[in-house]
C-alpha cells in the first residue's frame, strides 16, 4: 500500500453505527534518529499533594486534581490552591472524586461514586446529560467539530450539542478502548484515532449523526503491537497529526507518510496537548516542540520518579515527582488568557493578555503577531495597551488576511534569554451576513442554554435583552469551550454566537 496512505475506508455508518475491518500494512516508514538537547526544566511545586490519577491541565494555567481524601481541587499557575466547591443546584453529594479528564480548553469532567460533574470556573456540575455509566473512564478526547469522545470499558461515547451518544459498529458496543486521541486523517479531515483489542481505528463524521469508521494503514512490522496513540493540534500548515506507539517504535504521521523515531530507549508512555508530546524512556522524559521540531531531555529529573498528571498546551507537565507535585515547563513561558489554542477568531478587535509565570518577573514582554512585535508593558502585557481608564484595550487584527496565524509572547530576560509561549489560531472575519438573536440565536439558547439559564443555576438568560447586555460574558465563555455546562458547542454555533455579538446584536 502507498507509504502516503494513513486511513482506509470502509463502510459509511447509519446513525452512529459502523462496519469496519481493522488491518495493517507492512511498507517501511522512513527513520528519524533523534539526539535530544538536554534543558533544565522550570519547577513550580504545588502546595496541595494530590493522588497520581488522571487529572486536568488548563491551558492558562493550573488545572484539577484528586486530593488524597478524595475531594477535588483546583490548582493555580503558581500552585497554590484555588476555590472549587460543589454547586448548591446539584440533586446530591459529588461523593470522592476518583479521576479528572478533559472536557475543553478550560473545563474538566470529573469521575466521582455518585456520577459524573462538570468542573468549570470553580464549581462541580452535575452532568447534565445521562450516562450508563459512572467511572472507569479510560480517557477522553476532542475532535476539530467539537465532539467530546469518551473512552469506557463498555463503548465508545460521544459527547456533542448536549447529548451523549453511543458508537457502535454493526449495533455492537465498541468496548475496551484502551486509548484513544483527536487526529486529522492523511487529507485534514476531522477524526478520532481509537486503539481497540491492539488495532487502531479512525472514526470520521459522515454526517450530522452518522461516521465512517476506517482502518490504518499503519506500517507495522510482524508481531508488533500497538500500545498508546496521541495526537497534536493544529498549527500554521498542519491540521494536527497522530502519534502511534508500539511495542518496538515510535511513529507520527506526516505529509509523505509514516515516521518513525529513533530514540535510544523506547518510551513507555507518551502525552501530547497542543503542539508538544512528552515521552517517558526509561530514566529519560523527553519533550517534542512541534513547530520548532525539536527534541529535549529534561535534565536533573529522573522519569523513574515522574507519574504523569496532566500536560497542557504550554508544553507544562503536571507530575508526581517523588511525593511532590510538580509542574514542569521547559522555560517559564508567559500564559495567554483571551486565546485558546486553535481558537477561531471573527472579531476585528480582541483582547489578549500574557500572564507571566511565577519565577519570570522582571522579564520584558512582547507579543509577536505576523510581522509585528508589540511590546507589552508590565504589569498588564495587553496586546492593545490600555485605555484612558485602566481597562485592557482590543488589539486590531483588521490587518490579517483569512485563515490560520501564530501568536506569539516572549518573556526577554536580562541575562539574554527568552521564554516563548506560541498559540496558532485561525482568523475568519466577520461576514455581511446580518444575524439576529430571534432568527439566529434564539435556537441555540432553547437547545442548550435555557436549562440552566432560565430558571436552572445560571445566570437569567432568557430574553433578548438579557443575551445583549451579557453578550461580551456570553461570547467568552462559549470561545473558551467554559459554557454550556452540558458540554462545548460545535465551532459553527460558537462562531454565530460570535458573529452575531461582533456584529451589534441585533434583535
Amino acid at each position: 500500500m502507498p507509504a502516503h496512505s494513513f486511513v482506509r475506508p470502509v463502510l459509511v455508518s447509519l446513525l452512529l453505527s459502523a462496519g469496519v475491518v481493522l488491518t495493517a500494512c507492512e511498507d517501511t516508514p522512513t527513520t528519524e534518529t533523534i539526539r535530544p538537547v538536554a534543558f533544565t526544566p522550570t519547577q513550580v511545586k504545588a502546595t496541595q499533594g494530590v493522588s497520581a490519577v488522571t487529572s486536568f491541565a488548563d491551558q492558562s494555567g493550573g488545572g484539577i486534581f484528586v486530593a488524597s481524601d478524595g475531594t477535588a481541587v483546583r490548582l493555580r499557575l503558581d500552585g497554590s490552591r484555588a476555590p472549587l466547591e460543589a454547586h448548591p443546584a446539584n440533586p446530591g453529594p459529588v461523593g470522592t472524586v476518583l479521576a479528572v479528564h478533559r472536557l475543553g480548553p478550560h473545563s474538566a469532567l470529573a469521575e466521582t461514586s455518585n456520577g459524573l460533574f462538570l468542573a468549570e470556573s470553580g464549581w462541580l456540575l452535575a452532568a447534565p446529560w445521562g450516562a450508563p455509566f459512572t467511572s472507569g473512564l479510560r480517557g477522553t478526547a476532542q475532535t476539530a467539530d467539537g465532539a467530546v469522545w469518551l473512552a469506557h470499558p463498555q463503548g465508545l461515547y460521544r459527547l456533542q450539542g448536549g447529548v451523549l451518544s453511543e458508537l457502535k459498529v454493526n449495533g455492537r458496543s465498541l468496548d475496551d478502548v484502551v486509548s484513544l486521541a483527536a487526529a486529522p486523517t492523511a487529507d485534514g479531515t476531522s477524526g478520532l484515532l481509537f486503539l481497540r483489542q491492539q488495532t487502531l481505528a479512525v472514526a470520521v463524521a459522515a454526517g450530522a449523526n452518522a461516521y465512517r469508521v476506517m482502518g490504518t494503514d499503519i506500517p507495522l512490522k510482524q508481531g508488533e503491537i500497538v500500545t498508546a496513540v496521541a495526537g497534536l493540534g493544529p498549527g500554521v500548515g498542519t491540521s494536527g497529526e497522530p502519534w502511534v506507539l508500539t511495542t518496538e517504535r515510535l511513529l507520527h504521521y506526516l505529509k509523505n507518510g509514516w515516521q518513525s523515531v529513533a530514540l535510544s530507549t523506547l518510551p513507555t508512555e507518551v502525552h501530547a496537548a497542543g503542539r508538544f508530546l512528552w515521552a517517558k524512556a526509561g530514566a529519560e522524559l523527553l519533550l517534542y516542540d512541534a513547530d520548532a521540531n525539536t527534541w529535549g531531555t529534561a535534565s536533573d529529573v529522573d522519569a523513574n520518579t515522574v507519574t504523569f498528571l496532566a500536560v497542557d498546551e504550554s508544553g507544562c507537565a503536571w507530575v508526581r515527582l517523588g511525593e511532590d507535585t510538580v509542574a514542569l515547563s521547559p522555560s517559564p513561558a508567559p500564559r495567554v488568557t483571551g486565546m485558546n489554542q486553535g481558537m477561531l477568531v471573527v472579531e476585528d478587535g480582541l483582547v489578549v493578555r500574557a500572564v507571566l509565570p511565577p519565577g519570570a518577573a522582571g522579564a520584558s514582554v512582547f507579543f509577536q503577531l505576523g510581522d509585528a512585535e508589540v511590546p507589552a508593558p508590565a504589569p498588564d502585557y495587553s496586546l492593545g495597551g490600555m485605555e484612558t481608564d485602566g481597562t485592557p484595550k482590543a488589539y486590531s487584527l483588521s490587518a490579517l488576511t483569512p485563515g490560520m496565524h501564530t501568536l506569539g509572547v516572549v518573556a526577554r530576560f536580562a541575562d539574554g534569554s527568552e521564554a516563548r509561549r506560541s498559540v496558532p489560531f485561525s482568523y475568519q472575519p466577520l461576514n455581511t451576513v446580518a444575524l439576529s438573536w430571534d432568527k439566529d440565536i434564539r435556537p441555540l439558547h432553547e437547545s442548550r442554554c435555557a436549562k440552566c439559564h432560565t430558571t436552572g443555576p445560571g445566570r437569567p438568560l432568557n430574553t433578548y435583552a438579557l443575551w445583549k447586555e451579557n453578550a461580551a460574558l456570553i461570547t467568552a465563555a462559549v470561545r473558551d469551550q467554559r459554557m454550556p455546562a452540558d458540554g462545548p458547542m460545535d465551532p459553527q454555533q460558537i462562531s454565530l454566537i460570535q458573529r452575531w455579538a461582533a456584529s451589534g446584536a441585533q434583535p
